[in-house]
C-alpha cells in the first residue's frame, strides 16, 4: 500500500510529460515540488527512475535540502558523482558539503550493501564531467543515451593466496574522493580541512584521490600531513614552486618517489644552504634524484632556477627511464659536460617540447646542441632557446641541424645577440620546413645605436622588412616571422610586427 502512495505521488510529479522529450523547466518544477515534502522525496528514492536522479540532485543541492541529499548520495545509482561541477561559480555552503560526505558515512558503515547502490567515485573537481549536468540544459533531444560519468580505476589492495592475486576481501570496495589540491598558507578553508578529517576517520574506505597537485608555500609539516592521507600513486600531474631550500627537497623526496603515475612535474625555485657541508649536499641531491627510478610514466619534466643542477644534469637523466615528451631547463647554471650528457641521454630521443631558455650557452661549443637537435629531429615541435647567450658562430653550426627538425612548428630564440646576416641565413634553411608557422628570433645587432641597448626603430624597421621580403620571395608569406627583445629598462618584451608594440619605457611623457 505504502509503495503504491509513493508510486502516485512520483507519477502527478510528473504527470503528462516524458521526461526524454519535456523541456528543461518542467522537470525542475517537479523537482522542486516533490521536495516540498522532504520526507516523502527521501521515500520515494527507492521507485525514483535513475534519469530522474540529477535533476532532483540538481534541485536538492541548490535548495539546501540536507537531509535529501545525504539520503540520494546512499541510493545514487551511477559510479559517480561529480559534485565538482555543481560547486563551481558558487559559495557552497558548509552544511550541504556536509550532508554529501555524511551520505558516504553512512553508506559505508553499512554491512548490507543497497540494492541501487552503484557509487565508486565523488568527485569534486570542478572541471570534469561537464556533460554530466547539462544534460539536463535541454539542448539535447533524447536522454537513452544518458553519460554515465567515466569513473577513475578503482585502487583496490590485494593479497596473494596460493600464489595468485585476489582482491582483499571487503563489505564494500573504498569510495574514491578526486580533488585538485592547492596548497598554500591559509588555504585550508572549513570544507576542505572537513573533508580531510572524514578521510583521516575513514582512510581504508574512503581513498583521498589527485591528479594534479599543486604546492606553493606552506610549512612542510603541514604538506607532510596531507600527504599522508593522500593516495599518492593517483596524483599525475605535480607542480611545486617554493624557494625551498635544498634539506626541505630532501624531505618531500620520499613522497615523490610514490607518485609512480605521475606524467608531468614541475619544480623550481631550489635554493642552496649554507648550513650543510658539501658531503650532505651530495646525500641530499641523490636521495632527491633516485626518485626518478619510480616514475616510469613521467612525460613531461619542467626544472626552473635549480641551484644544483650545474655538473649534475647526468645524475638527474640517468634515473629518467622512459623518453620524455617534453623537457624544459630553464634559468639553471650548466656545464658543456652537462650539455654533453643532455645530448646522450635516452630520455630526449622523442621530445616533442624542448626549451632551454635563460641557460647561459655562451660558452658552450655547438656541437652538443647540434647532436641534441639531430636526436630529436624526428618528433621536435617546440623549441625555445630564448636568453642562452648564442652568438653568431654557434648559430651557424646548428643551421644544418634545425632544418633537419621535419616537425618543428614553433621556434624561439629572442635576446640572443644575432646579426641580420645570420638571420637571413637562418630563414633560408628553415624555409623547407612545411610545419614551421611561429618563429621568434632577437633584434638584429644592427639595429642598436650603442652598447647599452639603444635601439634605432627606423633601422629595426627596415630590417623587419627586409626579413619579410624575403619570406615572399621564397614562397612563405604566411610564415610568422615576430621580433622580441627584453627592454633594457624594465625588461618586458617588445616585438615588432611590422611595427613595433613599444613598452611604457619608450613611450613619450
Amino acid at each position: 500500500m505504502e509503495r503504491r502512495r509513493l508510486r502516485g505521488s512520483i507519477q502527478s510529479q510528473y504527470i503528462s510529460m516524458s521526461v526524454w522529450t519535456s523541456p528543461r523547466r518542467l522537470v525542475e518544477l517537479a523537482g522542486q515540488s516533490l521536495l516540498k515534502d522532504e520526507a516523502l522525496a527521501i521515500a520515494a528514492l527507492e521507485l525514483l527512475p535513475r534519469e530522474l536522479f540529477p535533476p532532483l540532485f540538481t534541485a536538492a543541492f541548490d535548495g539546501r535540502h540536507s537531509q535529501t541529499l545525504k539520503a540520494m548520495v546512499q541510493a545514487w545509482p551511477f559510479t559517480c558523482l561529480p559534485l565538482g561541477v555543481l560547486m563551481k561559480g558558487q559559495q557552497l555552503h558548509l552544511e550541504t558539503f556536509k550532508a554529501v560526505l555524511d551520505g558516504l558515512d553512512v553508506l559505508l558503515t553499512q554491512e548490507v550493501r543497497p540494492r541501487r547502490w552503484k557509487l565508486e567515485v565523488l568527485d569534486l573537481r570542478k572541471n570534469s564531467h561537464q556533460d554530466f549536468w547539462t544534460v539536463w540544459s535541454g539542448n539535447r533531444a533524447s536522454l537513452y543515451s544518458f553519460p554515465e560519468p567515466e569513473a577513475a580505476q578503482p585502487m583496490r589492495k590485494k593479497r596473494k593466496v596460493d600464489g595468485l592475486n585476489t582482491e582483499a576481501e571487503q563489505p564494500f570496495p573504498p569510495i574514491e574522493v578526486l580533488v585538485d589540491l592547492s596548497l598554500k598558507e591559509g588555504a585550508c578553508d572549513e570544507l576542505f580541512s572537513y573533508l580531510m578529517e572524514k578521510v583521516k576517520r575513514q582512510k581504508n574506505v574512503l581513498h583521498l584521490c589527485c591528479k594534479k597537485l599543486k604546492i606553493f608555500a606552506m610549512p612542510m609539516q603541514n604538506i607532510k600531513m596531507i600527504l599522508k592521507m593522500v593516495q599518492l600513486d593517483s596524483i599525475e600531474d605535480l607542480e611545486v614552486t617554493c624557494t625551498w631550500k635544498l634539506p626541505t627537497l630532501a624531505k618531500f623526496s620520499p613522497y615523490l618517489g610514490q607518485m609512480i603515475n605521475l606524467r608531468r612535474l614541475l619544480l623550481s625555485h631550489i635554493h642552496a644552504s649554507s648550513s650543510i657541508s658539501p658531503e650532505k649536499e651530495e646525500e641530499y641531491i641523490a636521495q632527491f634524484t633516485s626518485q626518478f627510478l619510480s616514475l616510469q610514466c613521467l612525460q613531461g619534466l619542467y626544472v626552473d632556477s635549480l641551484f644544483f643542477l650545474r655538473g649534475r644534469l647526468d645524475q638527474l637523466l640517468r634515473h629518467v627511464m622512459n623518453p620524455l615528451e617534453t623537457l624544459s631547463v630553464t634559468n639553471c647554471r650548466l656545464s658543456e659536460g652537462d650539455v654533453m650528457h643532455l645530448s646522450q641521454s635516452p630520455s630526449v630521443s622523442q621530445l616533442s617540447v624542448l626549451s632551454l631558455s635563460g641557460v647561459m650557452l655562451t660558452d658552450v661549443s655547438p656541437e652538443p646542441l647540434q647532436a641534441l637537435l639531430e636526436r630529436a629531429s624526428a618528433t621536435l615541435q617546440d623549441l625555445d632557446f630564448d636568453e642562452c647567450g648564442i652568438m653568431d658562430d654557434q648559430l651557424l653550426v646548428l643551421l644544418p641541424s634545425l632544418s633537419h627538425c621535419s616537425q618543428l612548428t614553433t621556434l624561439s630564440f629572442c635576446g640572443n645577440p644575432i646579426s641580420i646576416s645570420v638571420l637571413e641565413n637562418l630563414l633560408h634553411h628553415l624555409i623547407g620546413l612545411s610545419n614551421l608557422t611561429h618563429v621568434l628570433y632577437p633584434v638584429p645587432l644592427e639595429s642598436y645605436e650603442d652598447v647599452h641597448g639603444t635601439l634605432h626603430l627606423g633601422r629595426l624597421a627596415y630590417l623587419h622588412a627586409r626579413l619579410r621580403e624575403l619570406l615572399c620571395e621564397l614562397g612563405r608569406p604566411s610564415m610568422v616571422w615576430l621580433s622580441a627583445n627584453p627592454c633594457p629598462h624594465c625588461g618586458d618584451r617588445t616585438f615588432y610586427d611590422p611595427e613595433p608594440i613599444l613598452c611604457p619605457c619608450f613611450m613619450p611623457n
